[in-house]
């Protein structure tokens, strides 16, 4: 199923026809992957102008294979698309003439790239005062800074793989959670960077990593080791704070998630599956009593919900007001009747002139989600309207 394009940007802005929070603001983007364009497209969701600079022949990340396939569809909507050679004089010339017209710079290259081309902050902070450069990088100054770093590499450096896998089989998260929070981080750096700019009329250099991003997610285990002196355990094998919270096997190999955090939640479960017996006995009273048995009274449940068929039990627990989850694959989602009826999945014309759909920011403002405005750029497919504009606003600069 594909949203119609025109309907899905008409939803978007349907409560109001006011500018986005950030028009007027103009970015450009040195970015290839995840990091960087996440950021951007945050950016561009917002409002700003956002000019991605791509090498001649355009950014390696269009034609990625495997899992790497959705990357620039995903992060790069609502964005304008140049063409620069960075390695000749004349690209490079341009590239500096187009940075002192923007409000802030975005990268993520390796560390000393942009350096190298002599695009680094401490020679542009010299000649634009008033630019906010944004660096996202594997790792925050210190150690480590001059290493290589992928989302994987910080899942393993950063407690998140160690937790997700089971005991002695680290398990990277089935998404590029770093890498795409790092970008979002980036973006809040960005808007209270420009806040600090209307103050102080000065820009500043924000960084984001990789690395530091992980640790903030493993933040709450490092917590929970400094107030027990205990290394909290993988989640597989964590001792749950309540005693009903699985995956439970369902009829015709159906697997359900069903949670009862309270007293209430799991007298109302017992009374819902028609099992009041696990109701009297006094092991099962309060939930602190039933997570010192949980085991039992897990095989207990799966027992009789192996027999409960998905379709019927899910209205069931709906009514009930109990917490649950079917497991749900990506593709699945696109038809996911919430996200349709909330306006998070949109239509986007791509660069190939076809039709794809795409996940909206996660977010409302005043009534209204942030939609496609334009289709994904074309490889170079404002070049032209960029490097005229720069040429006019040079010649009246010039002339005043």
């Amino acid at each position: 199923m594909q949203a119609n394009p025109d309907e899905a940007q008409m939803n978007s802005s349907q409560a109001t026809d006011r500018p986005l929070p950030l028009a007027g603001i103009r970015v450009i983007e040195f970015t290839h992957m995840v990091m960087g364009p996440t950021c951007g497209m945050i950016l561009a969701d917002l409002g700003a102008e956002v000019i991605k600079i791509e090498p001649p022949g355009g950014d390696r990340t269009r034609k990625l294979p495997g899992l790497g396939i959705g990357f620039f569809r995903s992060f790069n909507r609502n964005k304008k698309s140049v063409v620069l050679d960075l390695q000749t004089p004349q690209g490079l010339e341009t590239a500096i003439e187009l940075i002192g017209q923007c409000d802030v710079l975005l990268e993520n290259f390796r560390p000393g790239m942009m350096e190298t081309l002599g695009l680094g902050e401490a020679t542009l902070r010299q000649r634009y005062p008033r630019l906010i450069y944004v660096s996202h990088k594997g790792f925050l100054p210190g150690p480590y800074e001059n290493r290589l770093a992928l989302d994987e590499v910080v899942q393993m450096m950063g407690g998140l793989a160690y937790m997700t896998g089971p005991e002695g089989r680290p398990l990277r998260a089935g998404t590029s959670v770093n890498d795409i929070m790092g970008g979002m981080f980036g973006a809040i750096g960005v808007l209270a960077a420009l806040r600090e700019r209307d103050t102080t009329g000065k820009g500043q250099e924000v960084q984001s990593a990789l690395f530091e991003n992980c640790v903030f997610l493993s933040a709450q285990h490092m917590q929970q080791f400094s107030m027990t002196g205990e290394a909290p355990p993988p989640m597989p094998s964590r001792v749950s704070a309540w005693s009903v919270y699985d995956v439970f096997p369902l009829a015709d190999d159906a697997q359900l998630f069903i949670a009862a955090v309270s007293d209430k939640q799991f007298l109302t479960l017992c009374q819902l599956l028609d099992a009041p017996e696990l109701t009297r006995e006094p092991q099962f009273a309060t939930n602190a009593e039933r997570v010192a048995v949980r085991p039992e009274l897990l095989q207990r449940l799966g027992a009789i919900l192996q027999f409960h068929r998905l379709e019927e039990l899910v209205p069931k627990l709906e009514a009930a007001g109990l917490p649950y989850a079917p497991i749900m694959r990506p593709d699945q989602l696109l038809d996911d009747v919430h996200l349709r009826a909330s306006g998070g999945i949109a239509g986007m014309r791509t660069e190939d002139g076809s039709q794809t759909d795409v996940v909206l920011l996660p977010l409302m403002m005043g009534g209204r989600r942030l939609g496609v405005r334009q289709a994904l750029p074309a490889i170079g497919e404002h070049t032209e309207e960029i490097l005229a504009r720069l040429q006019s606003e040079a010649s009246n600069d010039s002339r005043e």
